[in-house]
């Protein structure tokens, strides 16, 4: 009956496979816990927590320390019974990635058992979802041109890092706009435009006839009110980010107008809360964008299952196993640049 006999955990550390940069800072590695569940029947689910320390404020330490923890509370439950599990899981709220590893998990292994796929379990509302490509911050003429290279490549959603230099993002996206004609343009500032400077720039785009679909977390994170003035004062849709961690961040923001968009980080919120903010989002009539951390492809995986069975977004930031060095892959659905699909 699904009843879960062990969990481990195993520290993967995966190198960038050049240095990745936004407004708040660079990386050239990350490094990931990957979550092994067997259950006492010999069926195993797999799920990766990727930390983020500036975001969710997890330490990678503190994580592999729950391990026995996790055992305890978990170990003889029934996988069928998985919201039981998730109301556990719940409780290690201080720990989202983790929770996030933990329920794919258990699904994965109540999938194993039920022979479907998880995002067939979720729902199965799409086979196929188109991914962006992130072009991150360097300089003007190596933004210019990754872009160009990434169009090339097929890629037909960019994702362009701003937020360090309003003069340089704005050379920048009109060189890009000439360069990749009809590709559509997300620009993520990171929180490191104030709402004044984020109002200018998206101003100054119109003006140049630039069209871009989204500016994603222009501000701080808790400058709710002044997300809320750049969308009243912006020609392009805005969404929020690291201003939304979870589901009652999500509620905050829709009943206070702040955003068009939410953009889901499973890493963020575990699957649990992801659910629920889907829901809250449909009703409220705001869009949706699912992103990712530092997930290898073994944690794209979930998010791609996720997207793919309740098939409630617009856009798909699932890009970042591009970006890393990997020995095999590790994802439970085929990769058509720029497509995920259904195994």
């Amino acid at each position: 009956m699904g009843k879960i006999k062990s969990i481990k955990f195993k520290n993967n550390n995966f190198e960038y496979i050049k240095p990745f940069s936004i407004s708040v800072g660079t990386s050239t590695t990350t490094q990931n816990i990957e979550v092994i569940l067997e259950t006492e029947e010999g069926y195993i689910g797999f799920g990766e927590a990727s930390p983020s320390f500036r975001v969710t404020g997890e330490r990678i330490e503190s994580l592999l320390s729950l391990e026995k923890a996790i055992n305890d509370a978990l170990k003889g439950e029934n996988t069928r019974k998985y919201k039981r599990i998730f109301e556990k899981i719940d409780q290690f709220f201080s720990y989202p990635s983790l929770k996030t590893a933990l329920q794919y998990a258990v699904l994965d292994a109540l999938c194993e058992e039920l022979g479907i796929q998880v995002c067939e379990f979720l729902g199965g509302k799409k086979d196929i979802i188109e991914t962006d490509k992130t072009i991150g911050i360097a300089s003007i003429e190596e933004r210019i041109e990754e872009a160009e290279k990434t169009y090339k490549e097929g890629f037909r959603i960019l994702k362009i890092k701003v937020g360090k230099n309003i003069y340089e993002d704005l050379e920048v996206m009109e060189e890009i706009y000439k360069r990749t004609k009809g590709a559509t343009y997300i620009l993520d500032a990171n929180t490191s435009y104030s709402p004044k400077l984020a109002i200018q720039f998206t101003q100054k785009l119109f003006q140049k006839g630039i069209d871009i679909a989204l500016l994603e977390q222009p501000v701080p994170i808790h400058d709710k009110e002044g997300l809320k003035l750049v969308r009243f004062n912006s020609p392009y849709p805005i969404g929020a980010d690291e201003s939304a961690k979870n589901k009652y961040d999500v509620l905050d923001l829709i009943k206070n107008e702040a955003v068009d968009y939410i953009n889901i980080k499973l890493m963020k919120c575990g699957i649990s809360d992801a659910l629920t903010i889907v829901e809250i989002a449909q009703a409220s009539h705001i869009g949706l964008m699912i992103g990712c951390m530092g997930e290898s492809s073994l944690g794209i995986n979930q998010s791609v299952h996720f997207a793919l069975g309740t098939g409630a977004f617009t856009f798909h930031d699932l890009d970042s196993a591009f970006m890393l060095k990997e020995d095999k892959f590790r994802g439970k659905y085929k990769v058509k640049i720029p497509y995920y699909e259904i195994n």
